[in-house]
C-alpha cells in the first residue's frame, strides 16, 4: 500500500501542470478541465467501488487486489501517451473503473480472526498509505521537473506493478471468518449520514489544494519556474500534517470526550481554512496549511473507528465513499470557484462545510450519550 499510495501521489502532483502544458483552450476553460481531470477517477470509483468489493467478498480479495493494481498501472502508462486534454480525461475516467485498492487491503486485513490483529494490520496499512502520500508528491514533483511529465507517469505505472508483485509474493489471506461477519451490528441511517457528511466536509478541505496550485502559488510570490517544486513541498507539508494528525488521534481521544474532540476539530479546521486568505508569502501559507490539516486529519480515523466498531462493512464502505467522493468534489469546487472569484471566497466556502457539521456532531453526540 505504500508503493500504491506513493505512485498515485507521484503522478498526481504534476497533473495540473500537465493539463496546462497540453491545453489549447483559454485559461478559464483549462482551469475547469483541470478540476475534472484531477477528480474524475474518484467520482467513478465511488460508483464502481462497491462492485469490486462485492466481487472480492465472494472470492479472493488478494486476486482482485492484484488485478486492480495491474490495471491501474496500465492506466498510468496510457496517461503518459495522451496528447490532448480530452484524451487525458478519458484515461483518468478509465482508471476510476479499476476501483480502490485500499478497500481490498482492508478486506484482507479483516480476514484475520483476532480483532486485535485486525486493528494492528489496519493501522499498518493506514500508516503505509500516509507515508506514501507524504513522499510521493515530493518525488513526483522532482521527477516531473527533471525528466518531464510523461516519464513520471510511466514510473508511477511501474511502481503500481511493483506493488502487485509484493502482494503476490508476500501476502497470505486467511479464510473468511463467517461468524465474525454475522456478529457485526448496524449503524442507524441518520447517524451514518452525519458521519459521512463530516468525512466529506473535512476530506474536501484536504483534497482541494493540488488542483489549484498553478493559480495559488504565483499570488504568493512564487516564480513561474519554481511553481512545480514549491508545489511539491507544499503538498509534502500537508501530507506530513495529515500523518501527524492521524498519529495523534488515539492520544487526543484519551484526554477528552469524543463529542468535544470532534466539534473542536471541526471548528479549528474551519478557522485555519479561513485564515489561509491572510498570508502574502508562500512560507506563511505553508505554515497555516500545515495547521489546518493537522486539525482536520484526526476526524477521519475518529469517525471510521466509531463506525467500524458498531456497523457492518457496508457502513464503513459508505463512509469511505464519502472520502473518495470528496477527492473528486474538492478539485472541482476549487477550480470552479477560482475561475470566477478570488481565493478568499474558496477558503470561506470550504470552511463553511466544517461549520455546518458542528451542530450535527453535537446532536449526534447528545443522542449517543442519552442512549
Amino acid at each position: 500500500m505504500f508503493l500504491g499510495s506513493f505512485a498515485w501521489g507521484f503522478a498526481f502532483i504534476s497533473l495540473p501542470f500537465y493539463v496546462q502544458a497540453i491545453s489549447t483552450s483559454d485559461a478559464a476553460t483549462t482551469l475547469r478541465w483541470t478540476g475534472w481531470i484531477v477528480g474524475i477517477p474518484s467520482l467513478v470509483t465511488v460508483l464502481t467501488g462497491p462492485v469490486w468489493g462485492r466481487l472480492a467478498a465472494s472470492g479472493d480479495p488478494k486476486r482482485y487486489y492484484l488485478l486492480i493494481q495491474l490495471l491501474q498501472g496500465a492506466g498510468f502508462l496510457v496517461t503518459a501517451a495522451t496528447r490532448t486534454v480530452f484524451e487525458l480525461f478519458a484515461a483518468r475516467f478509465a482508471i476510476g473503473f479499476m476501483g480502490a485498492a485500499s478497500t481490498l487491503a482492508f478486506m484482507m486485513a479483516g480476514r484475520e480472526p483476532d480483532r486485535a490483529e485486525v486493528r494492528r494490520q489496519v493501522a499498518s496499512v493506514q500508516m503505509a498509505m500516509t507515508i506514501g502520500q507524504i513522499t510521493g508528491p515530493l518525488g513526483g514533483a522532482i521527477a516531473s521537473a527533471r525528466l518531464g511529465f510523461r516519464p513520471s507517469f510511466v514510473l508511477a505505472g511501474l511502481i503500481l506493478v511493483g506493488s502487485a508483485a509484493f502482494v503476490q509474493w508476500g501476502v497470505t489471506v486467511p479464510p473468511r471468518p463467517e461468524e465474525a461477519v454475522a456478529a457485526r451490528g448496524r449503524v442507524r441511517l441518520v447517524g451514518l449520514l452525519v458521519e459521512s457528511l463530516i468525512v466529506f466536509a473535512v476530506s474536501t478541505q484536504l483534497f482541494f489544494l493540488t488542483s489549484v496550485l498553478p493559480q495559488i502559488l504565483p499570488g504568493l510570490g512564487v516564480a513561474p519556474d519554481g511553481v512545480l517544486e514549491i508545489g511539491g513541498l507544499l503538498v509534502f507539508a500537508s501530507a506530513a500534517a495529515a500523518g501527524l494528525g492521524a498519529f495523534a488521534t488515539p492520544w487526543l481521544a484519551a484526554v477528552t470526550s469524543e463529542r468535544r474532540l470532534v466539534t473542536g476539530l471541526l471548528v479549528g479546521s474551519a478557522a485555519w481554512m479561513a485564515a489561509l486568505a491572510l498570508p502574502t508569502g508562500v512560507w506563511g501559507y505553508t505554515a497555516l496549511r500545515f495547521l489546518q490539516v493537522l486539525w482536520a486529519a484526526p476526524l477521519f480515523p475518529l469517525v471510521v473507528a466509531r463506525v467500524a466498531q458498531q456497523g457492518s462493512g457496508s457502513a464503513v464502505g459508505i463512509v469511505n465513499s464519502a472520502r473518495i467522493g470528496a477527492s473528486f468534489v474538492g478539485p472541482v469546487v476549487a477550480t470552479s470557484v477560482l475561475a470566477v472569484a478570488p481565493p478568499v471566497v474558496l477558503y470561506l466556502v470550504l470552511a463553511a462545510g466544517s461549520l455546518v457539521c458542528v451542530p450535527l456532531a453535537l446532536l449526534r453526540g447528545r443522542r449517543r450519550q442519552s442512549g
